[in-house]
């Protein structure tokens, strides 16, 4: 579970990529590479230990006119698998 205060960032050594030969992102870790689709890669951009959940989902709701709370979970969704996955930390 992600708590409310929760400011995402990526995990150390992993970076999120443009794959200019196939389109779309990749997220490079240690031995490790996971194609990532553009919602995610979108939702991954902001993740800089900055910004907080609730933010992310605020800035993705106005750049793509969706719904907030809709957006949020998705976002809450996401982070999860990929903190247990140790890509990402807060």
């Amino acid at each position: 579970m992600i708590g409310p205060d929760a400011r995402p960032m990526l995990a150390k050594g992993v970076r999120l990529r443009e794959d200019r030969v196939r389109g779309g992102h990749n997220l490079l870790a240690p031995e490790h590479v996971l194609r990532v689709n553009a919602s995610s890669a979108a939702i991954l951009a902001l993740c800089d230990g900055a910004r907080g959940i609730d933010e992310i989902a605020e800035i993705l709701a106005s750049t793509y006119q969706g719904e907030r709370e809709r957006i949020a979970q998705d976002v809450r969704a996401l982070l999860a698998d990929l903190m247990a996955r140790r890509l990402v930390e807060t």
